[in-house]
Order: structure tokens, then C-alpha cells, then sequence
């Protein structure tokens, strides 16, 4: 019985993995069609999509604009998020719950909603079309997932060895630097990486903060998609896909190195 229940588990995971994962899988052969437009069975095998998406313009500028930007926001995240998560941390903090509904809230409020009042308020400080824009937007946006990877980080930080930082004459920020952040290091990246991931992929605050000057990759391929259809939208998407499980899988990996070095506590 137990078995039979065992086999029950894993053939539900499989179908959940297929329903979840398929559809995305599913646009990488019509990349490699030869066709110019999107049709199964594939008419032949041909990489010209993939030349076409290696031209400066569109693809390659838009690419490079969203890996600035994602670059931007992914360090004034992991810099918004682990200061964020070290004063939550803190048992003493006042209204700690309520602080932390507050950080996190960008990943609960709808993002058209965030988009529609950050481009008003960015609209007064003459940010919207412009790069600085962009990267405060999606650094808003990305701060709730260094939070919650931090955060979960520090539930097995001990403090003491801050206090035995202190007490040899280290300044807050020595112990931060040399300490704190060392142990803390597979949260922040980890976060790190999510925030990248999230602005690098983010379209709708796009549509409203960027002008065409910012056009990242994610515009430019729901404009393809708007206009005018071809396999050249598929052959970045499955690019896109590929750095996505790739960066993925090296947070996993980073995650696991630090479990595996980490020495029990006796």
C-alpha cells in the first residue's frame, strides 16, 4: 500500500511538472522552424531566427538594455532588501508585522496597479523615459524577494558571534562586512538572482515608465506579439529560458554549498 500510494505521489508530480512546464517547452522546436510564421508540424530546420534575434536592432539593443537595467535593480535591491531584512530580523522591532506587510506588498498589489502610480509619481520627479526610472521601478518591485530570502537566511543566524565581533572592538559595519554578511551570503545571492530574474522578465511597468530610449527585451517582444508574429519572438524566448533555468539552477547550487558547509551546531 504504501508503495502503490508512493507511485501515486511521483506520477502526480510528473503531470503537475508537464502541465506546468510544457507549454514552455513547447516553443522551442517551432524556433528552429523554417517557415515564417508559426505552424506544427514543422515545414523544415533552419536557425534563421536565431541570426535575425543576433542583429543590433531590434533584439540585441533591446537585450542589452534590459541586462543595464536588471543590473541596476538588482543592486539597489539587494542592498534595499538585506538592510530591510536585518532590521526585521531584529526581535525588538516595533509594529514588525506591519513593517513587513509594507516591504513585501509590491508582490502582492496587482503590477498594473504599481505600474499606474509609479509612472503619476515619477511623472513629477521627470523619471518616466529614462533609465533611472526603470531601475528604481523594478528595484521597487524586486525588493520583496531579497527580503523573504534573507529573511529566511537569518532564522539560523547566530547573533552571538555579532556580539563577540563587538566585544573584540569591531565597528557595526567591520561585523557586518566580515560576519554577518559571509554567513548571510547564499540569501543575498539567492535573492539577488531573483530580483534579476524578475526585472530582466517584467513587461507591464515597462509599458509604462520606459519611453524608446528604455525599450527592454520583454517590450520588445510583446510589441512583436502586438504587431506582427514570427518564430524570431520564439528563438529569444527560448534563450530567455535557458538563462532563466540556468541562473535558477546556480541559486540552487549556491544554496546547497552553503548547506553543505555549514558545520552542525552542537
Amino acid at each position: 500500500m504504501p508503495s502503490s500510494i508512493r507511485r501515486l505521489q511521483i506520477a502526480f508530480c510528473i503531470l503537475a511538472m508537464v502541465f506546468l512546464i510544457g507549454p514552455t517547452l513547447a516553443i522551442i522546436p517551432i524556433s528552429f522552424s523554417s517557415a515564417n510564421f508559426l505552424s506544427y508540424p514543422l515545414p523544415g530546420f533552419s536557425l534563421q531566427w536565431y541570426y535575425k534575434i543576433l542583429q543590433p536592432q531590434p533584439w540585441m539593443s533591446a537585450l542589452m538594455n534590459s541586462l543595464l537595467i536588471g543590473a541596476g535593480a538588482t543592486v539597489v535591491a539587494s542592498a534595499l532588501g538585506t538592510i530591510a531584512a536585518l532590521g526585521l530580523s531584529r526581535g525588538y522591532l516595533p509594529a514588525r508585522s506591519t513593517i513587513l506587510a509594507v516591504v513585501i506588498s509590491p508582490m502582492i498589489v496587482p503590477v498594473v496597479i504599481s505600474g499606474v502610480g509609479m509612472y503619476f509619481f515619477f511623472a513629477k520627479l521627470g523619471l518616466v523615459a529614462s533609465f533611472l526610472g526603470l531601475v528604481l521601478a523594478h528595484a521597487v518591485l524586486a525588493v520583496p524577494f531579497v527580503v523573504i530570502t534573507v529573511t529566511a537566511t537569518l532564522k539560523n543566524f547566530d547573533t552571538n558571534l555579532v556580539r563577540a565581533a563587538a566585544s573584540l572592538g569591531a565597528t557595526p559595519f567591520h561585523a557586518f562586512r566580515t560576519v554577518t554578511l559571509p554567513l548571510i551570503a547564499p540569501g543575498v545571492i539567492s535573492g539577488a538572482l531573483f530580483a534579476f530574474v524578475f526585472s530582466f522578465d517584467e513587461v507591464v511597468v515597462a509599458l509604462f515608465i520606459s519611453g524608446p530610449g528604455q525599450r527592454t527585451l520583454p517590450r520588445q517582444m510583446f510589441d512583436g506579439l502586438r504587431d506582427n508574429i514570427d518564430p524570431s519572438i520564439l528563438a529569444m524566448s527560448t534563450l530567455l529560458v535557458i538563462v532563466s533555468a540556468a541562473l535558477m539552477g546556480f541559486g540552487a547550487f549556491v544554496q546547497h554549498r552553503a548547506a553543505a558547509n555549514k558545520s552542525p551546531v552542537d
